[in-house]
């Protein structure tokens, strides 16, 4: 099963940028969608963004579409999150998760991943 270590997480200012990374290991990763997912306090945990198996489709939650880019590098087996024009209410614990299936395509589900990093907090300040 592939594990996930997200970093980058932080205090930054609204209107600030930020880029998290999540690496993982084990071999499958070149071959399984990956997604960002973030849960605020109080909230339930959502779907940020993700990204197919080969980096060909990707797709954005409205709230972030325009302002967060997600990304793979297969060579390096990581997936990135830049995040820009940050607002406060994108404060939140943000996870990255691996799709269950191989050569999979983008979900929104969170029952679609079977793997999930630990998360990586996400201040934003006003």
């Amino acid at each position: 099963q592939v594990q996930l270590i997200e970093s980058g997480g932080g205090l930054v200012q609204a209107g600030g940028s930020r880029r998290l990374s999540c690496a993982a290991s084990g071999r499958t990763f070149n071959n399984k969608a990956m997604g960002w997912f973030r849960q605020a306090p109080g909230k339930e945990r959502e779907i940020v963004a993700s990204i197919s198996w080969n980096g060909g489709r990707i797709a954005y939650a409205d709230s972030v579409k325009g302002r967060f880019t997600i990304s793979r590098d297969n060579t390096k087996n990581t997936v990135y999150l830049q995040m820009n024009s940050l607002r406060p209410e994108d404060t939140a614990v943000y996870y990255c998760a691996a799709n269950r299936l191989y050569f999979s395509g983008v979900d929104y589900s969170q029952n679609a991943y079977d793997a999930w990093g630990q998360g990586t907090q996400v201040t934003v300040s006003s």
